[in-house]
């Protein structure tokens, strides 16, 4: 009976923990991180900011992808302080597959790998938009 209790009270704590928390969708994750530039519709602004819509980078190397997003490109930021490898997939893939893009799925495994050939190494979650 103890045990029942005690087993009881530890799942309903854990279910009120941020800790166990649902992971972000990557379009959450794009809204809050990469939308302010590259616009909700994906297709940037005209001499400022790139489109996503049908970019080669996009279509291309997910492993690439992964690079540029991790460590930033003319002008656009590094996010490799700022995003898990867990986050940076649900992104990828959310923009790989989003507006008519047809890239192939990123897999945790090829951020993982982008993340160490850069030596970029994940930190906490800072600031979100940029």
């Amino acid at each position: 009976m103890l045990r029942n209790t005690i087993f009881a009270t530890l799942v309903l704590t854990a279910a009120a923990s941020p800790v166990w928390a649902a992971p972000q969708s990557g379009q959450t994750l794009y809204a809050d991180n990469c939308s302010a530039c590259h616009q909700v519709t994906g297709k940037g602004v005209k001499g400022a900011f790139p489109t996503l819509v049908g970019a080669p980078i996009v279509q291309g190397d997910g492993k690439l992808m992964a690079g540029v997003v991790l460590n930033g490109r003319a002008g656009m930021p590094a996010f490799k302080d700022d995003l898990s490898d867990a986050d940076l997939t649900g992104i990828l893939n959310y923009v790989r597959g989003a507006w008519g893009n047809k890239g192939k799925p990123v897999s945790f495994a090829d951020v993982a790998s982008a993340r160490a050939q850069s030596n970029a190494k994940a930190k906490a979650r800072g600031l979100q938009a940029h």
